[in-house]
C-alpha cells in the first residue's frame, strides 16, 4: 500500500508538468488550427535556455522561468507574423510542413549549440525531499508541480476572465463574428502562439529541472503533449490539467504493475481508447 501511495504521488507529480506541456499546444491548435508539430522542440528550447541561465549566469531555474517564458513569447509572435500567419488560412498540411521544418531546424542547431550530450540543472536543494507519511515528494518535482498547476489554471482563469482571453475564445469559435466585435486577427493570432510557446518555455525549464535534456527530446515531448490535448479535450482549458493528471498516473502505475518500457504503450493506448469512445476528449463537448 505505501509503495503505492508512493507511486500516485510521483504520477499526480509528473502529470502536472505534462498538463503545462500540452496547455501550449492545445491553445495554438484550438485556436489557430495548427497542429505545431515544433511543440516539443519549443520546450527543448526553453529547457537549454533555463540550463544556460543557471550554468552561465547563475540564475536559479525556478527564478529564470519568466526570462524563458518572455523570450520564447517574443519569439513565438514574431514566427506568427513573419511565417505562420502567411499559411494560417490555407490546408493544413501547409502549417504541417513548415512546423516539421522549425522541428527539425531547432533540433539541428540546438545539436551545434550545445552537442548531443545529456545535460541536467543541478541546484544546491536538488536532493532535498519531503516526507509525507508514507509518501517521499523529492523538492524540484514538488516545486515544479506547483508552478505546472499555477500555470495551467493562470492560463485558464486568462482565457475565462479576461477581454484577452474572451477575444481568443471568440476568434477560435466564429472568425466574422470576432471581427465584427473588433477584433485584429493578425494581432490575436500572434500573441496566441506567443503564448503557447511562453507556455512551452515555462514547461520546458520545469522539464529540465527534474530531468535530463539533450536536442532530441522534442519529438517525444509533442507527441505526448498531443495525446493529453486529445485526452482531456481541446474546447476546455480545464481538460488539459485532467488529461495530464490521469495520463501521468497512467504511466506510473503501468511502470509498477507492467514494466517501464510499457508506459508508452499505455499513453497511447488510452489515447486510442479515448477517440473511439468519447472523440471530444474527457472534458470536451461532444457532438
Amino acid at each position: 500500500m505505501d509503495l503505492l501511495a508512493q507511486i500516485l504521488a510521483n504520477g499526480a507529480l509528473l502529470g502536472g508538468l505534462y498538463a503545462v506541456m500540452a496547455l501550449g499546444l492545445a491553445l495554438v491548435w484550438g485556436v489557430l488550427n495548427i497542429v505545431n508539430l515544433a511543440h516539443g522542440a519549443f520546450i527543448m528550447l526553453g529547457a537549454y535556455l533555463s540550463w544556460y541561465l543557471y550554468n552561465g549566469l547563475g540564475v536559479d531555474p525556478f527564478l529564470g522561468l519568466p526570462v524563458t517564458a518572455v523570450s520564447l513569447f517574443a519569439l513565438g509572435y514574431v514566427l506568427q507574423r513573419g511565417l505562420l500567419n502567411l499559411v494560417v488560412r490555407g490546408p493544413m498540411f501547409n502549417t504541417l510542413l513548415i512546423t516539421f521544418g522549425l522541428e527539425v531546424v531547432l533540433t539541428y542547431l540546438a545539436q551545434m549549440a550545445f552537442s548531443a550530450d545529456f545535460r541536467t540543472i543541478n541546484p544546491p536543494y536538488a536532493g532535498n525531499s519531503y516526507t509525507l507519511g508514507p509518501v517521499t515528494v523529492p523538492l524540484v518535482r514538488l516545486a515544479a508541480f506547483a508552478v505546472a498547476l499555477a500555470l495551467t489554471v493562470g492560463m485558464w482563469l486568462l482565457l475565462l476572465h479576461t477581454r484577452l482571453g474572451r477575444a481568443i475564445r471568440a476568434t477560435a469559435q466564429n472568425l466574422v463574428a470576432a471581427r465584427l466585435y473588433g477584433v485584429e486577427p493578425r494581432h490575436l493570432y500572434a500573441v496566441t502562439f506567443g503564448l503557447g510557446l511562453a507556455l512551452a518555455g515555462a514547461a520546458g525549464g520545469l522539464y529540465g529541472s527534474v530531468s535530463q535534456i539533450n536536442p532530441y527530446i522534442g519529438a517525444a515531448l509533442t507527441a505526448k503533449s498531443f495525446a493529453i490535448s486529445i485526452i482531456g479535450g481541446l474546447d476546455n482549458p480545464l481538460g488539459v490539467i485532467v488529461g495530464g493528471l490521469f495520463l501521468g498516473i497512467v504511466e506510473s502505475l503501468t511502470m509498477l504493475y507492467v514494466g517501464p518500457t510499457f508506459a508508452d504503450v499505455a499513453s497511447f493506448g488510452i489515447l486510442v481508447a479515448v477517440l473511439i469512445v468519447r472523440p471530444g476528449g474527457l472534458l470536451g463537448r461532444t457532438a
